[in-house]
């Protein structure tokens, strides 16, 4: 597809969508540049399109609309893409979103912008595993080896469900696989994922899919979205696939790798747009909370690939919006 230039100017008397799958992605290729820009394509989103400058991913519970990620545009049209939105669409909360956005949102609109998380992205030009922090992962990769583990990248499924059964039923929630926030393992759209399998005794024990995160067509990092494995080489399996997989993208000369959605890790100074009472409720869940979700030891994990962290939110219009939260766990099916 051709691309045109659009000014700022140019682009108010464009009409609203709706826009074809194919066009979805085109756009995704362009401007996909959000760690979870790749999850917007899941099954059971609802989308706000306006054609030629973007989309805007979200699902629906009890009444209320949850945006995943920042719009799929350029920079300089998400104020104007979000301002459309607001105009059509009611009772809306934002997660996972970045600052620019947060400053759109609180801003313009009045929402409170409330850290909710972090998220790290490694540049791969600088990529070892040298160092005090990644001796874990060194430690790791020795016993890997010693239990025979060998990593490889496959373009088929190799007994996935038979392994992802196997891990949620060590999962604190059994129930079913999480969505929204962590994309299904099984999506019709999947072009240019990529898939990373752990063997022993050569049988598939564990599994990373990585999403492409693009930025004018081109693939500038990778996000591991689904990762399971063997209860008995949980951490071993997660650093093996991760450092194997980061080996061949630095090689083919991919930029970075980012790390996803680290829940609940915290930065200690409240800013002048967060909601105190929900960050402070967030803090407590992070200590408190680890019976239901394994915040504490996820943040530890991904802390030892040393990446640069930035922080992550969600915009919301109450104080503290226990009602939203409610239902996006009641989506999200972590209740």
């Amino acid at each position: 597809m051709t691309h045109q230039t659009l000014t700022l100017d140019g682009i108010h008397d464009l009409p609203e969508g709706p826009m074809s799958f194919a066009e979805r992605v085109d756009l995704l290729k362009q401007h996909g540049g959000h760690s979870q820009s790749f999850s917007t394509l899941q099954p059971g989103m609802h989308y706000f399109d306006v054609p030629g400058v973007g989309y805007i991913g979200y699902m629906k519970k009890w009444g209320m609309n949850f945006v995943l990620s920042d719009p799929v545009c350029a920079p300089e049209h998400r104020e104007f893409l979000i301002s459309r939105f607001e105009r059509s669409v009611s009772n809306v909360s934002y997660i996972q979103v970045s600052r620019p956005v947060v400053d759109i949102l609180s801003n313009r609109f009045g929402y409170y912008g409330t850290q909710f998380g972090s998220e790290a992205r490694v540049d791969l030009s600088k990529w070892s595993l040298k160092g005090k922090k990644k001796q874990v992962i060194r430690t790791a990769l020795n016993r890997a080896e010693e239990a025979g583990i060998t990593v490889q990248e496959r373009f088929s499924d190799d007994h996935t469900r038979e392994i992802s059964d196997a891990w949620i039923k060590t999962r604190k929630v059994k129930s079913k696989e999480i969505r929204f926030l962590i994309r299904p393992m099984h999506m019709e759209y999947r072009e240019n994922e990529r898939h990373f399998y752990a063997y022993q005794d050569g049988k598939a024990v564990g599994f990373i899919y990585f999403d492409p995160i693009y930025y004018r067509n081109e693939i500038v990092s990778y996000v591991p979205n689904i990762s399971r494995a063997n209860a008995n080489f949980r951490q071993g399996i997660f650093y093996a696939v991760m450092a194997h997989a980061m080996e061949v993208f630095q090689a083919e000369g991919v930029p970075y790798l980012d790390l996803g959605l680290i829940p609940l890790s915290l930065h200690d100074e409240n800013e002048p747009q967060e909601s105190r009472m929900l960050k402070g409720l967030c803090r407590k869940v992070y200590q408190h909370g680890n019976m239901f979700y394994n915040f504490k030891g996820l943040e530890f994990t991904k802390s030892r690939f040393r990446g640069d962290v930035e922080k992550t939110y969600c915009c919301h219009r109450p104080a503290l919006p226990m009602l939203e939260f409610l239902a996006m766990f009641k989506l999200t099916r972590l209740l």
